[in-house]
């Protein structure tokens, strides 16, 4: 029922923008209700200055905390591991080996808004938790002991975590990682986590905090291959995966069929389009009026009206002398946006028309013979919520024990992410995986482009975690850590493929998947530049203070020409500069008094210098050739040549 205030003309509520334009951007600043909360603000201007009391909301302990590890900037980097990566000079897939929360952050400089598709398998809080130390303020002097818990590079350590305080651990790990993961998303972009019984509401209210529970888009039921516990009183036989959006209104409609749908089903068709409702639209029905009047391309006929709302009703129209003559109104509505536009976009006999909103519509007209001028334009996509006959842990051990790699429980089938990654229906896309474990992900990717051309680069992130002694015949065959056996199964999936190709006549197509394959290994690491955390001494004078100060800045400068190569730190700057970890550089011959790279990634160039000092013939260049980007050490140069490049390159010179 229409009221006077559907008719109040006024003014664009641009406040009311202003805050959805927040909301959108910093989600964990509002309340389930949507509305901004204040206190959150301020914790983010300055964490002290509100009182930490929890309150009702979806609270635990140690979330407030969680949240300010998550948004609190690291000054860790990743260094180049040449020796374990593969085909590295065409390949764009990393793999990179540390705590996937810095992890999270540092990517944040090179692959915000990048990534299209974030697909995780968490740890399912089972009996063994590890609780990884998120503490990584500067003041810590045993950060990187306890961040990596280093023996030989591997984590060997866990926190011992109460039994009462398990589900909290557990959440505000996962809700520090998916508020940095979420950065990450382009704005079509998804995320699927999988997850079991155990933590699966925890998980969806999380899920909804972060990313809104309006992009909610499915919660899966995998249905597991197996034998199955037979001391249970219900044998459970299934996991979750829940997918969400980082914007549900761009999220395409996958251009994917069920695998369990039979060759003789009509859901099997080339285009699908639905002709019965099920359950009834669940967005509003619109109304479609077309005048007397509207030009039609025949002089005199009757025709049937086709509605661009499903489900579609049919109406004669009249023409008559090139007008239609009587006034048609149409009644219905379609049950996907997506499935409506590309309808619309791909059929060019759409005629444009006003709806009762007076906004642009579109409807198609019929011959009286039932000849359709549109010729059955749908969308070849049924998904169905339970997910089966798509493996399970036997079927996945027996695809690792086939790559040589034997004594790994419950890793996830290559089938399952397959399908489930087809969601996305861009086959040039970044695919992100940040709990690795075996690298079922990398996998995944390599068969889905092998299979339909497609050039999808994955980065996968897996703690350096001791493997367990049940992974005894792991162990027993080499390897110490999870991340070995990422890398391990990646490789042999690269070498594998390779051999198919022996023998081949390659075509320009075979060439690309072959350059596609391997990855380039990152490691996390200490950051090359001297850190800031001199504190003076109270029981020392104002005089004795300032020697220390000069010794520390001292100590530091050496640490920076002493104790890092060219390339950690050139990989180190690159980084920051927002550069992709796909980068490459090409030393230039021209520079006979330095050496200078030229550093490029998909849609970034900069020549680069990290030497002790810049000669004047070096500098010069560089004055004279203003149009390009250069980057250099900061105390390779001296104030003057500082200040001539800073005033001739303006923001296209940056000095660390």
């Amino acid at each position: 029922m229409e009221t006077y205030k559907d008719h109040i003309i006024q003014s664009p509520d641009i406040n009311a923008e202003r805050l959805e334009t927040l909301r959108k951007m910093f989600p964990d600043w509002f309340t389930q209700e949507g509305k901004l909360d204040l206190n959150e603000v301020k914790k983010a201007v300055n964490p002290d200055s509100v009182d930490e009391t929890e309150r009702y909301e979806f609270r635990w302990f140690g979330k407030s905390k969680a949240k300010r590890n998550a948004f609190m900037p690291t000054r860790a980097t990743l260094h180049y591991d040449e020796e374990r990566s593969v085909n590295a000079d065409t390949t764009k897939n990393v793999v990179i080996e540390g705590d996937n929360l810095e992890v999270l952050k540092i990517l944040t400089s090179s692959y915000r808004n990048k990534i299209k598709v974030i697909y995780i398998d968490p740890p399912y809080n089972a009996d063994a938790l590890t609780a990884y130390n998120d503490n990584y303020s500067e003041s810590r002097t045993q950060y990187w002991e306890d961040a990596n818990i280093t023996e030989d590079g591997v984590l060997i350590d866990s926190m011992s975590v109460p039994e009462g305080r398990k589900h909290s651990v557990w959440m505000s790990g996962i809700y520090s990682r998916l508020l940095k993961a979420r950065d990450l998303l382009s704005e079509d972009g998804i995320i699927l986590i999988s997850i079991n019984d155990k933590e699966v509401a925890h998980l969806k209210k999380i899920c909804e905090e972060v990313f809104m529970p309006e992009n909610f888009i499915a919660q899966f039921v995998w249905i597991t291959d197996g034998n199955f516990d037979n001391q249970a009183k219900i044998k459970s036989c299934h996991e979750y995966v829940l997918l969400y959006a980082k914007d549900a209104n761009k999220f395409d409609f996958p251009d994917l069929v069920d695998p369990n749908v039979g060759d003789g089903s009509k859901l099997n068709n080339q285009f699908i389009r639905n002709t019965i409702v099920k359950n009834g639209p669940k967005n509003p029905i619109q109304t479609l009026t077309l005048r007397a009047g509207f030009p039609a391309e025949v002089e005199n006929m009757v025709f049937k009206a086709q509605s661009n709302h499903w489900p579609h009703h049919d109406v004669d129209i009249v023409v008559e002398n090139f007008k239609v003559k009587n006034d048609v109104e149409i009644t219905s509505g379609w049950a996907a946006r997506a499935q409506l536009d590309q309808f619309m976009s791909e059929d060019n006999n759409w005629e444009p028309v006003k709806d009762t909103k007076n906004q642009n519509t579109r409807f198609v007209l019929t011959n009286a013979g039932g000849i359709d001028c549109i010729k059955d334009r749908g969308i070849k996509s049924h998904v169905i919520s339970v997910l089966q006959n798509l493996g399970g842990t036997q079927t996945a051990t027996s695809e690792l024990e086939s790559l040589g790699i034997y004594g790994f429980r419950y890793p996830k089938p290559t089938q399952l992410l397959e399908y489930i990654l087809k969601l996305n229906n861009n086959k040039d896309s970044i695919i992100l995986d940040f709990y690795a474990g075996t690298g079922t992900t990398g996998h995944a990717v390599t068969n889905l482009n092998l299979r339909d051309g497609g050039s999808r680069e994955f980065i996968l992130v897996q703690f350096p975690v001791a493997l367990s002694p049940e992974n005894k015949e792991a162990i027993n065959r080499g390897f110490k850590k999870i991340s070995d056996i990422t890398i391990a199964r990646n490789k042999a999936v690269a070498e594998k493929v390779k051999a198919d190709f022996n023998g081949r006549i390659l075509t320009t197509e075979d060439q690309q998947q072959l350059n596609q394959l391997g990855f380039k290994v990152f490691t996390l690491a200490k950051s090359s530049f001297p850190r800031t955390d001199f504190a003076p001494d109270p029981e020392k004078s104002e005089e004795e203070n300032l020697e220390l100060f000069r010794k520390y800045v001292a100590e530091k400068e050496q640490q920076l020409s002493m104790g890092f190569d060219d390339q950690e730190l050139i990989t180190e700057i690159l980084i920051s500069r927002g550069f992709m970890l796909t980068y490459k550089l090409e030393l230039q011959p021209s520079f006979t008094d330095n050496t200078v790279y030229l550093a490029t990634d998909s849609t970034k160039e900069a020549y680069i210098c990290v030497d002790n000092s810049l000669s004047d013939s070096t500098v010069d260049y560089f004055m004279q050739n203003t149009d390009t980007k250069f980057i250099c050490i900061e105390r390779a140069l001296n104030s003057t040549q500082k200040f001539n490049l800073k005033n001739r390159m303006q923001d296209k010179f940056f000095a660390f």
